[in-house]
């Protein structure tokens, strides 16, 4: 898999470098701005960009705003964001195609190298990777105007997962039921949404997100 790195702090930008490189992915390019990664991203052609959110000039949203016209330019860009805090109106901006290929993670992620390497894996493959703390921040954001509310709370707790982009196994196992079991849950929760259930995990996890960005 071939990478662009998008990062303006050092020490960060050259620790996803190596580890990266050490675990058998290809970084194309690491960057530290958002004009550098939108001339590598044409000169490379790459499967994922990892994008911090702030970058400078401003270090504000200028590497969110980045993505989102790389994303806008070709849909099938895959993005996977990190950023130090959880910023919802961003999040929400990113998912708001439904599209999948992305994912936002919290700094505090890459440092487990297991979630940071799933997420990198799932999004690149046209899924979602939403860290579970910015999940819990749309779903509040949301609760009171969409109906979260009508859920269960164990029907809230595979929706969850569900956004995170876990697949019907993975979830069965996080909350150690039957497959059967989960496919219920699965069914009330389009159900009680009004969305339509889909073949394909990750249009599920799509709609979801679409509907919780609406």
């Amino acid at each position: 898999m071939r990478i662009v790195i998008a990062e303006d702090l050092l020490l960060l930008r050259e620790g996803m470098v190596r580890l990266l490189t050490d675990t058998g992915y290809t970084v194309v390019a690491a960057v530290d701005n958002a004009d550098a990664l939108a001339d590598a991203v044409t000169d490379h052609h790459p499967d994922l960009c990892i994008v911090d959110v702030r970058l400078p000039p401003g270090f504000r949203d200028e590497g969110l705003r980045a993505a989102l016209r790389l994303r806008a330019a070709d849909p099938d860009t895959r993005v996977l964001i990190v950023s130090q805090y959880v910023e919802r109106a961003y999040a929400a901006d990113l998912l708001a195609d439904g599209r999948g290929g992305v994912g936002y993670l919290l700094k505090d992620r890459v440092t487990d190298l297991d979630d940071f390497l799933d997420a990198i894996e799932r999004v690149a493959a046209g899924g979602t990777a939403m860290d579970p703390e910015v999940v819990r921040q749309l779903f509040a954001r949301n609760s009171r105007n969409h109906g979260i509310n009508a859920l269960t709370p164990r029907e809230r707790e595979v929706l969850g997962l569900m956004a995170q982009g876990l697949s019907n196994s993975a979830i069965c196992a996080t909350l150690v039921l039957a497959p059967v079991s989960v496919e219920k849950h699965i069914t009330n929760i389009f159900t009680k949404l009004d969305l339509p259930p889909a073949d394909d995990s990750h249009r599920r996890v799509r709609a979801v997100l679409a509907y919780l960005n609406h």
